[in-house]
């Protein structure tokens, strides 16, 4: 973590969808969503506790129905970006998904501004550096979901397993050039990547929590996308131990590396 004299992080948080209706109304948008995730980050570092103010200088972009022109901030004025999940599919051709990956790309090849990804963002991230991208033909994971960490996993999180919120049925499937994965499960061998100085990206969601989960759910069943039996089995584990604060800490220290 850098010392509590240096000046906050400039982190732009690229909205790629807008919350459900009750997270929405209680939260904000998602850039109000990690930020609350960044608050409860900053208040359980070691040794101490940190306002949010002095380690992260958060804007929020809404790359989805934002105008092209303006949407996305210049990245000379910033040190770090973090692209949002999404309903949608990084893998799709919709010509703000295109620009949202020539934009990351951008950022990546030029070699200063450090991207973080979460579910969508860690697939956009992977598209834009030539990773496969695809549906995931095991289906589903959603909940609260353990992934087993490798050697660098476990140090880069502190954790010896990975406890994460999921909401995903997309997947990346090969790692880009000069990233490592960091954890894995049964469905998806690539949860996370990492670059140092580079990129940290996640498959699941730190930002979900029980209440906003449970939502989704019953919103998803609702609408046909998930059955019965899967809607059932995510709604005993949603109220799990789950390691998103650990997880935006550990995106923390990697914006200060």
């Amino acid at each position: 973590m850098a010392s509590e004299t240096a000046a906050p992080i400039r982190l732009a948080i690229l909205e790629a969808d807008t919350p459900v209706p009750g997270v929405e109304a209680k939260y904000g948008s998602y850039g109000s969503v990690f930020t609350y995730l960044f608050e409860r980050a900053c208040a359980g570092l070691a040794p101490s506790p940190r306002p949010l103010s002095s380690v992260l200088q958060i804007s929020a972009h809404d790359v989805v129905s934002g105008d092209p022109a303006t949407a996305y901030p210049d990245p000379d004025t910033l040190d770090a970006v973090l692209v949002s999940g999404s309903k949608h599919s990084a893998f799709e051709n919709d010509a703000w998904i295109e620009r949202l990956v020539a934009y990351v790309r951008r950022c990546l090849e030029g070699g200063r501004v450090r991207v973080v990804g979460v579910c969508f963002g860690h697939q956009i991230v992977g598209r834009a550096l030539g990773a496969t991208v695809a549906r995931n033909v095991r289906g589903w994971e959603i909940s609260v979901t353990q992934c087993d960490l490798s050697d660098e996993g476990k140090k880069l999180f502190g954790l010896e397993k990975l406890a994460i919120h999921q909401m995903h049925r997309d997947a990346v499937f090969s790692l880009p050039p000069g990233a490592v994965a960091l954890a894995r499960t049964d469905v998806c061998a690539i949860q996370s990547m990492y670059q140092p100085g580079r990129l940290l990206t996640v498959q699941g969601h730190p930002e979900f929590t029980a209440d906003m989960v449970e939502e989704i759910l019953e919103l998803r069943r609702s609408a046909g996308i998930i059955g019965q039996d899967l809607f059932e089995d995510g709604m005993r584990r949603v109220a799990d131990q789950q390691d998103g604060v650990a997880v935006a800490q550990a995106f923390l220290r990697f914006l200060s590396q």
